[in-house]
């Protein structure tokens, strides 16, 4: 005796399941989403050397373009020899 086609043949219930959420939310828009620390904020806010910073690049790029910028050749040797050598 052969039988064919018992019970519920050819039903997959994964396939079921995720018709069943495709119907539940239908063209729901997805986005992306960012949350910023307090701790990174206040560390944006404290970059008070920027100011500085920026004053001493501008007089270093006025001394290149006037031609007066003076390079230390020793303590450049030096501060090479600190960084190979983690001093």
């Amino acid at each position: 005796m052969k039988i064919n086609n018992i019970g519920s043949s050819g039903v997959n219930p994964y396939k079921n399941h995720m018709k069943q959420q495709q119907m539940q939310t239908p063209n729901q828009a997805k986005s992306d989403q960012v949350e910023i620390s307090n701790k990174a904020k206040e560390m944006q806010e404290r970059s008070q050397f920027t100011e500085a910073r920026q004053e001493q690049i501008a007089k270093l790029k006025v001394s290149v373009e006037n031609g007066t910028y003076k390079v230390d050749p020793k303590a450049v040797s030096s501060k090479m020899i600190d960084f190979y050598f983690n001093k």
